[in-house]
């Protein structure tokens, strides 16, 4: 009985490859082609990313028990939505490049790290010297850029797997999501 359905797939196949060739078909004439359209916006829907911009001064404090400086950057589009379900990415731009917080590096001769926290409207800048002996400024010279990644459709029940922008540098999230660096 298997052998038969063997032979039976083997002949149906057999008479669908014979049957369809590239000669089947009516040739008709190209349709005049349309006014091609108007350029689209750059970027991707729904994400929203920033200018680069500038920091106030950065003031003195202390997070979780570790002294610091800070400074907040206003962030109108930054949701409770965007906080529990999206992602929230913060660069740093300065002489030698474009980094992603946290970004850690010795400044003022000692290591230290800038890190964000994202809350309601905010993203509050962080730096931290990673010996606890003071402080490290947050230069005004610095200018920074945030992109705002609304959630979507929950990872347990996507087909696809879930990007993880936090492991692309800026350069390829700007690619991913057409964002003019």
């Amino acid at each position: 009985m298997r052998i038969f359905k063997t032979i039976f797939t083997l002949l149906l196949l057999a008479l669908f490859t014979i049957s369809c060739s590239s000669d089947d078909g009516t040739d008709g004439i190209n349709g005049v082609d349309g006014q091609p359209g108007a350029t689209g916006a750059t970027g991707t829907a729904n994400v929203i990313y920033s200018a680069w911009l500038t920091a106030p001064t950065a003031v003195a404090e202390t997070v979780d028990g570790t002294s610091g400086m800070s400074t907040t950057l206003n962030v109108p589009q930054l949701t409770d939505d965007i906080l529990s379900k999206g992602t929230v990415l913060v660069y740093v731009s300065f002489g030698s490049g474009t980094f992603s917080l946290p970004y850690t590096s010795t400044a003022g001769g000692f290591v230290n790290t800038i890190t964000a926290v994202s809350t309601l409207k905010k993203i509050k800048l962080f730096r931290f010297r990673h010996d606890q002996g003071g402080t490290v400024n947050i230069p005004t010279s610095l200018t920074w850029r945030y992109i705002l990644i609304p959630g979507g459709v929950a990872a347990a029940t996507s087909k696809m797997a879930k990007v993880d922008y936090s492991k692309m540098s800026y350069e390829e999230v700007c690619a991913h999501f057409n964002i003019q660096q």
